[in-house]
């Protein structure tokens, strides 16, 4: 690790309640890095020494920190002092995280800040599959953090997977064709089933709704009652900014209707046209995806899915071109915030979307 020693004001704010003395420790002696056996993430950051302030160090390490990211992809720090949302927001200053608006969201969350929400309130015996957080917007956010404030009493963890990896293991006559075509994202709104478009665009005028959609690239439909229809086709491959390297970007399986829950599907398909339904995804062109296909990506996560427990004050930092992450069902209480921030796109107006190649 390429830093330098902390100055006596640095040990300080490093070490709290610690007096500043005249003591000799490089950065690299704060810390301690790990994996677990047989994974390539996430990176495991502990401190080293008694009292070493997460903020301050992360704030001295910030190339660091970037490095370690793209070549793991994913950074849980583990053993730090860290209490709650305002420290959250202290480690978010302390990384130069760029806030952004939640637009396009598919789930309800509760804002505790300007950057800070709830994680995905979704009913705790359900299972949420791997994603990358919306990847089907037009500008996305590059760090996606995660802070466990409360630990559940059994499950919960927050599965993640490299989806660099994640594309080497699909078939590449799968990937030929989206690579070709892109993915459509279809959605229903106002039906009692997903959330309202006032809130999932977070706008309350429909001239003001069009205006986003027209300038997003989303073809949208009203229908009865306040309800609208939307589609939208995005690249399912796209490559990461740093890198060059392909990544599979995108909600295919997420939101295919093959990938409903059981109950769901016996209780509404029956009543839903499939284009009816809250969330579906096709090819590009506006063919039905094949369930064989839908099943051969969802094998591909799950070779290269990682799940660790979540413990008291653990905080996950993801790149989030490079790791998907999900959801684990659980039981009794579990709170975890998260954050997202650095926005990117590459979405060329009046031209579209960067071709992969």
């Amino acid at each position: 690790m390429q830093t330098g020693h902390p100055g006596r004001k640095q040990w300080g704010a490093l070490r709290k309640g610690v007096q500043a003395q005249a003591v000799s420790i490089s950065q690299e002696e704060l810390v301690r890095t790990s994996l677990e056996p047989g994974t390539t993430l996430p990176l495991i950051v502990q401190p080293a020494v008694e009292g070493v302030d997460l903020t301050a160090w992360a704030a001295n390490n910030r190339d660091f920190i970037e490095s370690k990211l793209i070549e793991n992809g994913a950074i849980l720090f583990r053993g730090f002092n860290m209490e709650g949302a305002s420290d959250l927001e202290r480690f978010l200053d302390s990384i130069l995280l760029r806030s952004m608006h939640y637009m396009e969201g598919a789930t309800p969350r509760t804002s505790l800040g300007e950057r800070v929400y709830t994680s995905t309130e979704y009913p705790h015996d359900q299972s949420i599959a791997l994603h990358n957080e919306l990847n089907y917007v037009v500008t996305w956010p590059m760090r996606i953090i995660f802070f466990c404030e409360i630990a559940a009493d059994r499950g919960g963890a927050t599965p993640i997977a490299d989806v660099r990896k994640v594309y080497q293991r699909i078939d590449p006559e799968i990937r030929e064709r989206f690579e070709e075509e892109g993915w459509m994202l279809l959605r229903n709104f106002g039906d009692g089933l997903s959330l309202p478009w006032q809130r999932s665009f977070r706008l309350e005028d429909p001239s003001d709704l069009e205006a986003y959609c027209r300038n997003s690239h989303i073809e949208f439909d009203w229908k009865s009652d306040d309800r609208l229809r939307t589609r939208q086709v995005r690249p399912a491959i796209r490559r990461h900014p740093v890198t060059g390297e392909p990544v599979w970007f995108n909600h295919v399986a997420f939101w295919h209707v093959s990938s409903l829950d059981k109950e769901f599907r016996e209780m509404y398909l029956p009543k839903f046209k499939e284009e009816d339904l809250p969330y579906n995804t096709y090819y590009g062109k506006g063919m039905p995806i094949e369930d064989s296909v839908v099943e051969q990506l969802r094998a591909a996560y799950d070779a290269e899915t990682v799940a660790l427990p979540w413990k008291k004050n653990d905080l996950l930092l993801m790149d989030n071109m490079l790791v998907a992450h999900g959801r684990e069902p659980f039981e009794g209480s579990r709170k975890v915030l998260v954050s997202m921030g650095n926005p990117y796109s590459d979405f060329v107006p009046g031209v579209g979307f960067k071709k992969t190649a």
